[in-house]
């Protein structure tokens, strides 16, 4: 048997290729294709099938194209209601390719048309040899319960704690678990870093398969959960039809500086995709900064929305097409163009220029020791939690796409996240938004809790 994890870093997000016997089938694949067709390439490998563990809500699955490219069949749970051609899948149905046993599994409760996908290698053993859980059962983790329109968040939970204690923990303790996501991913709260585990580790160490209780699950699982991008909703109607295939967006539309000046002034997105240190530097005032080097797509998504149609400003070409792959992995798919010659060009066109100052942890703790600054966190409710710095305002930046904070646009507001690649998210909107006396935080709360800062903890 042949089998490879492909893990895409931005979206914290696994996919799976199978093959046996010159067969194969590729489980919860990314948008962009090609990649399993290299793979099945080079290892001699035609694709049979294609497995949607669920209707995904964090990115764009690309089981359309690589069906319509291969002439491969989709499966997926009856449940989806997919609007595709087919085959619903229910509890106990198998699929062959070449020795390997795949069998379904019906796990609801992250979703309620969730599966999971036991593998067997009959080379091997008769035994299975691995599970892939999609959002069901993550290392450390389980997947969150409130990304249906059908069931309430505790119906939901309910029904995971059944799924993973009538159905996966009745797997044998060697069984390899492969998830969906990984660390990052908003699909869960707080999975581990390992790409892989087993059931008997997750058994014994996962913390949300330590309660025995159902109620108290339920309670535990529908309590402070992270907040649901609203692009999360309308990703899983776009996999329950099909997305398009990439090749047929539209090419980039390049515009000289006074274009995009007016497209600006219209409200427009200016999206700043170069690495949070140049946009501090140097920016176009107004632009939306979001570095290309974080997860891109998951906060252009949440901030921005499906339907912001931006243009984009990058520093090479290559950066301009990372972008836009990374945009459609997610469903923006709609891009107004991107500014030929970047910022270099927006400058030698004579308009004007801004940049975001910048201060050190030790600077900003003196600054705030004689009150002469304001201090905004933008980090995440468990991250706030657990500590943050005294006399902070806490405004998570998953809330910058409703609503910005409401803040004195005109006082010294010093914006820290974790290590500074949200912070500078923030301060672009804000700037957007009005406000003009902004500073970064370098490092953010790491580079405070290094330097062994004071700090406060709870709400």
């Amino acid at each position: 048997m042949y089998f490879e994890q492909f893990y895409l870093t931005c979206l914290a997000h696994a996919s799976y290729l199978i093959g046996s016997n010159g067969e194969a089938a590729v489980v919860d694949p990314q948008r962009d294709v090609d990649i399993y067709l290299q793979a099945m390439q080079e290892h001699g490998l035609k694709l049979k099938y294609i497995l949607e563990t669920h209707l995904h809500a964090d990115f764009v699955s690309g089981h359309k194209e690589l069906a319509e490219r291969t002439g491969a069949t989709i499966a997926v749970g009856a449940a989806a209601g997919a609007t595709f051609p087919h085959i619903a899948l229910r509890e106990g149905d198998e699929i062959r390719i070449g020795r390997v046993r795949i069998q379904a599994i019906e796990t609801p409760g992250h979703t309620p048309e969730s599966m999971c996908f036991v593998i067997t290698d009959e080379e091997k053993s008769s035994a299975p040899w691995a599970v892939l859980t999609g959002d069901t059962l993550f290392i450390g983790d389980v997947g969150r319960p409130d990304l249906a329109t059908t069931h309430t968040p505790p119906q939901l939970a309910a029904m995971l704690y059944d799924s993973l204690h009538q159905k996966l923990m009745a797997l044998p303790n060697s069984t390899l678990v492969y998830p969906a996501h990984g660390a990052g991913s908003l699909c869960g709260r707080s999975m581990r870093a390992e790409k892989f585990s087993t059931i008997g580790t997750e058994r014994l160490t996962n913390p949300a398969l330590q309660i025995q209780s159902k109620e108290e699950f339920v309670r535990d699982l529908t309590t402070n959960l992270p907040v649901r991008p609203e692009y999360f909703l309308q990703d899983a109607e776009i996999n329950r039809n099909g997305a398009a295939a990439l090749e047929a967006l539209p090419p980039l539309h390049g515009m000289l500086p006074a274009e995009a000046r007016q497209l600006l002034e219209q409200g427009v997105i200016l999206l700043d995709v170069r690495p949070v240190e140049d946009f501090a530097r140097s920016h176009i005032p107004g632009a939306v900064s979001i570095a290309l080097g974080g997860q891109f797509a998951s906060w252009a998504g949440t901030v921005l929305g499906l339907s912001s149609r931006p243009v984009l400003i990058g520093a090479t070409p290559a950066m301009l097409e990372e972008a836009r792959m990374r945009l459609a992995r997610v469903g923006i798919d709609e891009l107004r163009g991107y500014l030929e010659g970047g910022v270099e060009a927006w400058q030698a066109a004579g308009f004007p220029i801004s940049h975001t100052p910048q201060m050190t942890v030790g600077e900003l703790h003196d600054a705030l020791e004689v009150g002469r600054v304001q201090v905004l966190d933008v980090r995440r409710a468990g991250e706030w939690n657990a500590a943050h710095i005294d006399n902070a305002v806490w405004y998570p930046l998953d809330d910058f796409g409703s609503k910005l904070p409401q803040l004195d646009p005109q006082a010294p507001l010093a914006v820290h996240c974790k290590g500074g690649y949200r912070s500078v998210i923030a301060c672009s909107l804000l700037e957007r938004g009005g406000h003009h006396n902004l500073i970064n935080v370098l490092g953010g709360f790491d580079a405070w809790l290094k330097a062994e800062l004071p700090v406060g903890a709870g709400v």
